[in-house]
């Protein structure tokens, strides 16, 4: 995952509202108007907001008869999780090292 792809899902995730939305997607796929019976937005609001996720690649439209449900995409947010991991890796070891030095003086 590129870092401007990782900045794009955070600043989407950023958003109150888009998060509850993905968490509530979490629970299990779900139209706009079922997600705006939910959570107190709009229907419109958040047709908008999946606009944005869906942008991101964080979730995507399914067909299913005649309704358009949204699905969480899990491996773009498995990728997100780990590029964080590796990032808190490289800090863990910084920090260590960092300990290191402080200890030994």
């Amino acid at each position: 995952m590129t870092n401007q792809a990782l900045v794009g899902v955070f600043a989407a995730l950023g958003d109150d509202t888009r998060w509850s939305i993905l968490a509530a997607l979490g629970e299990g796929d779900a139209s706009a108007s079922a997600l705006a019976d939910r959570l107190p937005v709009s229907r419109q609001a958040i047709a908008k907001h999946l606009a944005v996720l869906q942008q991101v690649g964080v979730v995507e439209p399914v067909k299913v008869g005649r309704e358009l449900r949204y699905r969480v995409i899990g491996a773009q947010l498995q990728a997100t999780a780990l590029r964080l991991d590796t990032i808190g890796a490289e800090w863990d070891r910084r920090l260590a090292a960092i300990k290191e030095i402080a200890e030994g003086l």
